[in-house]
């Protein structure tokens, strides 16, 4: 499953527990009638994919639902989904500016008036 949005908020790295085990959290606002901020977690050595992206970036994530369910010592269920992302590339975006002035430059002046081209 993919999720493509903007980055809005990218976090750190969390160390949790005594074993090392890491995790990083980036939140993606979908670009639809009613956006969505989506929360998706990155783990282990995933966490290390996030270094060369920022917030503002608009990506493409690949990712697994997981859930679990939960006994208390009452004995009642209950039921904890996460979103767990193991790829993320950028969603390439417009031309760098500088590309299309030049191209606009350079056709403008069939649009010109005293253009006398045949074509």
């Amino acid at each position: 499953m993919d999720l493509i949005g903007k980055i809005k908020i990218l976090n750190g790295t969390q160390v949790l527990g005594d074993n090392g085990f890491r995790k990083r959290e980036v939140v993606i606002t979908t670009e639809e009638q009613y956006p969505q901020h989506i929360l998706v977690e990155f783990i282990q050595d995933k966490c290390d994919l996030l270094d060369s992206f920022d917030v503002g970036q608009e990506v493409k994530i690949a990712l697994n639902l997981r859930g679990r369910e939960w006994v208390s010592p009452e004995g009642v269920s209950k039921y904890f989904n996460t979103i767990q992302g193991w790829r993320i590339e950028l969603i390439s975006s417009q031309e760098p500016i500088a590309n299309n002035l030049q191209e606009q430059e350079s056709a403008s002046f069939i649009d010109e008036p005293d253009n006398d081209l045949p074509f």
